[in-house]
């Protein structure tokens, strides 16, 4: 029977209609959507767009029932770090029998070079997550133990943040625990580990990148707890201390919250061939430089190897029996285990001991070939087996195809380490399990549907107003002194590619709208000839377009930038959204919708030729690349990172000025060849001119307006002013010399060509052979726009520390 307070939520839920419940869960897909919640799964169909999956119905547990289960996770935390510090210091438990050496010694996690030293804070485990199950019986058990990278709080937290959303007043009628503590517990204990004690200690999360499985959740927890997120490219080690390579010079790291296996830490150390390390990491860690949470090595007790061995070792070195008991659990090294395997081989869910992430596999299921085949795996290397029994699950409702089913579930809960002791999150992320096979306990093994646990306080909890405590006067900052110098790059490029995506679209646009208008009055050759003058503007076209009858041409065109071939509109808006990915921490929520709704945009584009729909399409990709643009413009402080973006969308703009321009004048030998509507249509110009010139375009004064205006922000002029403010700002980043720097002086001379450019001698052609002093002035601009980009890759993103000044360290206590 359900606790009263459950009855009613289930009463309430029930009163609501069949419509609303499912309008509901459209709600709640549709915000996982827009806030780019996914969950990663290598070899998946959806590759890196893999939506996480959410039922919006929560588990609900009593207050006593909770208090039980936090206490004895706590102990159980506690006692798997003191595991930790044994098996890394003088092995009593090994001497004493109460561990077998082979857990140990045939245990890829085992990190010789970290043999015999004391982590930072004394503490092997700050966080520690726990797979649990409810048996039939009703009792809680542990499935699979998670110390190495213990992830899922980042889901939990984004989770309670949807279904609070999607069923408000059910969640303000009951006193829910609430999970921000949590966090504030957590960012706590990681100041707390810092070695220097000062109010700037530098705190960062590490990541293997944006093709990690969880990269959302790394980004997310970088943003919640105020850190920096940082891959290991990022970062350097210096006479045994850890640097943060930004621009302004090499900033010390105090703590690492690793979200990386621990192998691959360190190339110089423990896995030579890893490119997410940090080469001299374990020799940082080892002199107390830098605090690794959880220290490298905790994968030692990850998995379910381990637990056949915890109430012994809890009676003898904690004296208390093991409040929470484990699924049993045999680990084939042992010669009882095996025994036991043997005999109990179908009835038995198996895995591989030393991968906790891989899915446990049931004989029962397997074709005799492939039951077979796993049995002699098993004798041939038993060490590296551990089985578990099966049992039937708890189940909960899950909305499914509109209506409710039962579904088992397991549940993952958190804990920190505090000064206090073990603080475990008050809630927990619920996994629907499939019924046909055991739990999944990693979350690499395949995500699925997930829930949000909902946690009863005894009375309601007091608002996050009433409970903030007070602190200590606030040390004032402005500017931005983490900006990574691979950010940097990213931003710059991602610029870059946003400017792509709008040129390409406006090139798009006004291609098809003239083809259309052709082949609706019968021109087919017209069709074909103005594809071939927007594609000498900039527009990839298709290999064999002129093998097409000229009713298919707008199809192919489409057809060919829907897709990834290089330099169609799909290709940039891909490689735009993975920039924007490895950003997450960076941009803003609304920023990252706004581009997560460029991306579907372009991908909403289809091969029919209905002028209609693709033109609307087109319009939408339009609007919506100026959205990024305007949020960018209007949201973000004008510190290092607005202007790495804001200078590479204006060194694009400006050579796709220079190349729109340069292909308008290739094959025109007097003015009336030049598209000049055209270039006026491109970059949104038209009014613009109408209402200085009221008469038809003339190319001196296209060429003005378009060229040497300062005052059009269509103009190349007016990017190459932006550009020469921007390369001036940026010489206060990397410290003033006195002298023009290398990106000042081509921006000094970019500038100096237009500003001193006459545009009448270049329109004025008078030879009958075409505008060969135009296009050379052209092609000028374009190399020196070229060498730009160069240069500030060079100067700012190559990583070369050596040319930039220290910051100024705080002297070790």
């Amino acid at each position: 029977m359900a606790p009263a307070p459950a009855a009613g939520f289930i009463d309430a839920f029930a009163s609501l209609p069949a419509g609303e419940i499912g309008r509901r869960w459209d709600l709640a897909q549709a915000l996982l959507r827009d806030n780019g919640v996914t969950y990663n799964i290598h070899g998946d169909r959806a590759g890196l767009d893999r939506p996480w999956q959410l039922d919006p119905l929560p588990v609900i547990l009593p207050a006593a029932e909770w208090a039980d289960l936090s206490a004895a996770i706590a102990q159980r935390a506690g006692l798997l770090d003191s595991v930790l510090a044994d098996l890394h210091g003088r092995r009593g438990l090994i001497a004493d029998g109460l561990l077998p050496p082979g857990l140990l010694y045939a245990n890829p996690a085992f990190q010789r070079a970290c043999h015999g030293w004391q982590p930072w804070g004394g503490r092997h485990l700050q966080l520690y997550a726990a797979d649990l199950g409810r048996g039939a019986d009703g009792v809680w058990r542990v499935l699979t133990d998670h110390a190495e990278v213990p992830a899922g709080a980042g889901y939990a937290l984004e989770n309670r943040t949807i279904v609070t959303r999607v069923l408000p007043e059910m969640h303000r009628s009951l006193p829910v625990e609430r999970l921000g503590p949590f966090f504030d517990t957590l960012r706590r204990s990681l100041l707390a580990l810092a070695p220097r004690r000062t109010e700037q200690a530098r705190m960062v999360l590490m990541t293997p990148g944006p093709l990690d499985e969880a990269y959302f959740e790394h980004a997310f927890l970088a943003r919640q707890l105020g850190i920096t997120l940082v891959e290991g490219e990022d970062l350097t080690v210096r006479d045994r201390t850890v640097f943060l390579k930004t621009l302004t010079g090499l900033q010390r790291v105090d703590v690492i919250l690793r979200h990386i296996d621990g192998e691959w830490c360190d190339p110089l150390e423990l896995r030579g061939d890893s490119a997410f390390g940090v080469a001299g990491l374990v020799q940082a860690a080892r002199a107390g430089n830098v605090a690794l949470a959880n220290a490298l090595g905790a994968g030692l007790v990850d998995g379910a190897q381990m637990m056949p061995f915890l109430p012994a070792i809890a009676e003898n070195r904690l004296g208390q029996t093991l409040a929470l008991p484990s699924v049993p659990s045999w680990w084939c090294g042992t010669p009882d285990g095996l025994e036991t395997v043997r005999a109990s081989f179908d009835r038995l869910a198996l895995r591989p001991a030393f991968r906790p992430r891989v899915s446990p596999v049931l004989p029962a299921l397997l074709t005799p070939g492939e039951r077979a085949a796993l049995a002699q795996a098993v004798e041939h290397r038993p060490w590296e087996w551990v089985a578990q029994a099966v049992d039937d699950l708890a189940a909960a409702p899950v909305w499914h195809h509109g209506r409710l089913e039962p579904r088992p579930i397991t549940l993952r809960v958190f804990a920190v380490a505090g000064e206090r002791g073990w603080t475990v999150m008050a809630g927990g992320l619920v996994r629907v399990a499939d019924p046909r096979r055991p739990p999944r306990t990693g979350l690499a093994t395949g995500g699925g549907i997930s829930k949000d646990l909902w946690v009863l306080s005894a009375a309601r909890a007091p608002s996050p107003a009433a409970s903030r405590p007070l602190r200590a006067r606030v040390t004032l900052v402005r500017g931005s002194r983490d900006l990574p110098s691979r950010v940097a790059d990213d931003m710059f490029w991602l610029g870059r590619n946003l400017e792509r995506c709008e040129a390409t679209t406006r090139l798009l646009r006004a291609a098809l709208q003239r083809t259309e208008e052709a082949l609706d009055q019968g021109d087919g050759p017209r069709a074909a000839e103005t594809l071939a003058t927007v594609g000498r503007l900039g527009l990839a076209l298709p290999p064999g377009l002129g093998d097409h009858p000229a009713p298919q041409l707008p199809r192919r065109v489409v057809e060919f930038h829907a897709g990834t071939h290089a330099g169609s509109l799909a290709d940039h808006a891909a490689r735009m959204i993975r920039l924007a990915g490895s950003l997450r921490d960076r941009l803003s929520l609304d920023t990252w919708r706004a581009l997560q709704r460029l991306k579907d945009e372009v991908a909403a584009l289809t091969g029919r030729d209905r002028r209609s729909d693709t033109q609307g399409r087109l319009n939408q990709v339009v609007l919506t690349a100026e959205a990024v643009s305007g949020l960018a413009m209007e949201n973000m402080t004008r510190g290092p990172m607005w202007l790495f973006w804001d200078t590479g969308r204006r060194v694009e703009r400006a050579t796709a000025i220079a190349d729109t321009l340069g292909g308008a004048l290739s094959e025109a030998v007097d003015e009336q060849g030049v598209p000049m509507d055209l270039l006026l249509e491109i970059w949104d110009s038209v009014m613009t001119y109408r209402s200085r010139y009221l008469a038809a375009p003339r190319l001196a004064a296209v060429l003005d307006l378009l060229m040497c205006d300062e005052n059009n922000p269509r103009a190349l002029a007016f990017q190459l002013a932006a550009l020469e403010r921007h390369m001036d700002r940026l010489v206060g980043i990397s410290g003033e010399t006195g002298f023009l720097r290398p990106e000042q002086r081509l921006m000094t001379v970019l500038c100096g060509i237009v500003r001193t450019t006459d545009v009448g001698l270049l329109a004025d052609d008078g030879q009958g052979g075409g505008f060969v002093d135009a296009e050379r002035l052209l092609e000028q601009l374009r190399s020196r726009l070229w060498e730009l980009s160069e240069v500030i890759s060079r100067e700012y993103f190559t990583h070369a520390q050596w040319r930039l000044p220290l910051a100024p360290m705080d002297p070790l206590p």
